[in-house]
């Protein structure tokens, strides 16, 4: 399925850190995981107040989700990143731990990265939104 995944930066727009500006699935069928978080198996936060170790398990949780659809992380064509921080530094850090665990290839697509004020459980920090367009 990834030949029927076309990433594209249109020339007059401006140069991004490795995510593409559109992203176009040619046919096929999408799989969209809900908001993956930093939850364990028995549904506790994991790495209170760490956002490293929030991405780790978000990453973790994300990879078994898109397994479950046997899809890998260069089958996904659109990300959405939230980080519960208003501050750019810890918004890179975030993206930059993301872009270089097992995950990577995903934020490679159509990517979204935003600051927010709350996410959904006491302490979390980390979520992250993936659409992906199934293998054949």
């Amino acid at each position: 399925m990834t030949e029927k995944i076309t990433r594209i930066n249109p020339e007059p727009l401006h140069e991004t850190p490795g995510y593409h500006h559109v992203t176009v699935v040619e046919a096929g069928r999408t799989a969209h995981l809900a908001g993956q978080c930093p939850l364990g198996r028995n549904g506790d936060l994991v790495g209170p107040g760490s956002p490293e170790a929030q991405v780790d398990q978000v990453v973790a949780n994300a990879l078994t989700a898109l397994a479950a659809v046997r899809a890998r992380p260069e089958h996904v064509v659109r990300s959405v990143v939230y980080v519960r921080s208003e501050d750019r530094e810890v918004l890179a850090a975030v993206w930059s731990r993301l872009t270089a665990s097992a995950l990577g290839p995903a934020f490679t697509t159509a990517s979204t990265l935003l600051g927010v004020a709350q996410l959904g459980f006491p302490g979390q920090l980390v979520e992250v939104d993936l659409t992906a367009a199934l293998p054949d």
